[in-house]
């Protein structure tokens, strides 16, 4: 069975001790299965770009700064990538070399002094009232009773995909009067309450009584078992056609947090605490302005 750098470097011209340094580095750190699938993206990334410009197979000792520059420069203009997806992969490139270095697999580390790209800060898009209106409204007509807790858990808890997937029936603490979920296994591994607003609690109370009768302990199950990432990510894309706007678990997530802003004064401690975050100033990138207001302030203007 291929080990992570075998996996990464399939294809490409690399050294010899390459493919193990690489599962090496990501067995010696407690990552998430998404957070080892996006570094293992962009150093396949940077590897193929490195054997196809220098003409000769990717070793580390052959990375010099001007190659890191260049390779940011390549996605940020010829690839035309975003500002955020450079950035994520050049602070990729950067870890896994300063984790060589560290450990003396090479003299120094050649991206730590290329700059990441500056980029306005903006806040997350999120849907609007209408949109929400509009969504929650053809599920009910389609009398989709999963669909509607689902939803209901990111409108409501804003919790992320993996949350709502790992998400397991003694997590879920419902009364007449109150409603919490647990979600055991967030971001880092780490563990938060969330109160669930009534609309939620009525939403999941309606799946649980329709729930199929499975010895799985997961909340949500699909066709062949409990609901996938996949599974979540084809139902939104379901109502995406239906109410004609693009939607997806993040986005929902973000729709919640304006919202809880927007109804709590702007109570960031809160959010905070809700969404799972551990710095304010992850958060607080939902106090700015959309891309979408700024466009229609700008248009407020009268001379």
């Amino acid at each position: 069975m291929k080990n992570w750098g075998d996996k990464v470097f399939d294809g490409i011209p690399v050294g010899s001790e390459e493919a193990s340094l690489f599962s090496r580095y990501v067995a010696g750190h407690d990552l998430a299965a998404n957070s080892r699938k996006a570094i293992a993206q962009d150093v396949k990334k940077f590897a193929r770009w490195f054997a196809s410009v220098n003409k000769e197979p990717f070793k580390i000792s052959r990375v010099a700064t001007r190659d890191v520059t260049d390779f940011r420069d390549f996605l940020r203009r010829e690839k035309k990538q975003a500002v955020a997806t450079v950035n994520r992969c050049l602070v990729t490139i950067r870890r896994f070399f300063g984790w060589l270095a560290d450990r003396g697999h090479i003299a120094a580390n050649p991206a730590k002094a290329v700059k990441e790209l500056r980029r306005q800060q903006l806040a997350p898009k999120g849907l609007d009232r209408s949109q929400v209106r509009r969504l929650l409204r053809e599920v009910e007509l389609r009398h989709d009773i999963r669909a509607n807790a689902v939803f209901s858990l990111f409108l409501w808890a804003g919790c992320r995909c993996s949350d709502l997937i790992n998400l397991e029936l003694p997590d879920v603490m419902l009364s007449e009067r109150t409603g919490t979920v647990v979600f055991r296994l967030g971001k880092g591994n780490k563990q938060r309450s969330v109160p669930l607003p009534l609309p939620a609690r009525r939403a999941l109370e309606a799946y649980l009584e329709t729930r199929p009768p499975i010895e799985n302990q997961r909340v949500f199950i699909g066709e062949r078992g409990p609901l996938t990432e996949r599974g979540v990510r084809a139902m939104c894309d379901k109502y995406s056609a239906i109410i004609g706007v693009k939607i997806h678990p993040h986005l929902l997530r973000h729709t919640m947090a304006h919202q809880f802003l927007a109804d709590n004064g702007n109570d960031l401690v809160g959010l905070a605490q809700i969404l799972g975050h551990e710095n304010l100033n992850t958060t607080a990138r939902y106090t700015k302005r959309t891309g979408e207001q700024l466009a229609d302030a700008a248009a407020k203007l009268n001379y």
